[in-house]
């Protein structure tokens, strides 16, 4: 026991010294201002990865015998309920409260994974998003591929299209998908490397479902920048962030076919790049309305720390002590008519 404090403190000690202190004094009067008391818990889990958790998500196309009781025996369970509007019987994800993560698997060409770590909030877009067998779906900002693999947990597009600008981010893409999506089902996917802001004029109302992962301020990877000039110019650059945010979602809107859905998410606390966007969406495009995903809100509220008064479209979850998911902004939007 009092080896395990002593390594405990030394680890510590080791990352308390990675937080970057500039990118934390910026965070502490933006994020105090804007969540007020709930700020201060938050950010402790933040600057502490010693209680940070993964989740594992089951990768239906590959056989694993025995991985889900060894998972059970762990401490893992179920990590979504029964009861959310939207749970495909494929879908199985597995969480527990106790920090640490499951051992990860290595790339193996030819070989699919049986498993992919993550964080489990990052699967509430994909859960909200609701894709069904034979629809057409686009992931818009791809990299590093989970969702993409979390879609394909859930159903079977007609079409699926999943692109990323960044060349190095896009090499990531498709080395997850080789990863974990067997042959016949590749061919169905199409990646590339296209700047988001044009697929709406390249592909117009061609999709049913359209997902906006979109870049943005990192909290959790931010606050480790291990270079402080790189974290000034991350900061400088976060004001333009918004700007980008908004016009990938014109463009997913344009992709969009009448009646279809997009979803927009983003790994940041912050509301110019949350709400302010969707807000900003709603407030200047009169062909989008927003979708109600409080059920879903209400179904996870066990699993996850839910900021409260956020209108009914939109969640954020907020990472906690023994619940440290997050942050994940989600919002959903339809597309009711052609412009």
């Amino acid at each position: 026991f009092f080896l395990s404090l002593k390594l405990e403190k030394k680890t510590k000690g080791k990352l308390q010294k990675q937080i970057c202190q500039v990118v934390l004094d910026h965070f502490e009067k933006q994020y105090t201002a804007e969540l007020g008391d709930a700020w201060t818990s938050v950010r402790d889990v933040l600057t502490s990865p010693w209680c940070w958790q993964h989740a594992v998500l089951l990768n239906r196309f590959s056989q694993s015998p025995g991985l889900e009781s060894s998972l059970a025996e762990q401490g893992y369970h179920p990590a979504f309920p029964a009861a959310l509007p939207y749970l495909p019987a494929a879908f199985r994800c597995y969480s527990r409260t106790a920090p640490g993560r499951f051992p990860a698997q290595k790339h193996q060409p030819g070989r699919l994974k049986e498993y992919y770590l993550l964080n489990a909030a990052s699967l509430l877009p994909v859960l909200a998003l609701e894709v069904k067998d034979g629809e057409g779906v686009l992931d818009l900002c791809a990299a590093p591929g989970g969702k993409s693999v979390a879609i394909l947990q859930c159903a079977c597009p007609g079409c699926f299209h999943c692109n990323e600008y960044d060349d190095l981010r896009s090499r990531w893409l498709e080395q997850t998908i080789e990863s974990f999506i067997p042959d016949p089902l590749i061919n169905l996917i199409t990646v590339s490397k296209l700047d988001g802001r044009q697929i709406g004029d390249l592909q117009p109302e061609f999709y049913d479902k359209v997902l906006v992962d979109a870049p943005c301020s990192n909290d959790r990877s931010w606050l480790f920048s291990a270079d402080p000039q790189q974290a000034v110019l991350r900061l400088m650059q976060r004001k333009e962030l918004s700007s980008l945010q908004f016009q990938l979602l014109r463009s997913a809107v344009k992709a969009l076919r009448p009646g279809g859905s997009l979803v927009y998410s983003t790994c940041t606390l912050s509301k110019a790049e949350n709400s302010d966007v969707i807000n900003l969406m709603l407030n200047s495009c009169s062909n989008v309305m927003p979708v109600d995903i409080s059920g879903m809100a209400r179904g996870v509220s066990q699993e996850f720390t839910l900021l409260s008064g956020v209108q009914q479209h939109e969640l954020l979850v907020l990472p906690e002590k023994g619940r440290a998911w997050g942050p994940m902004y989600v919002a959903k939007l339809k597309k009711v008519f052609s412009t």
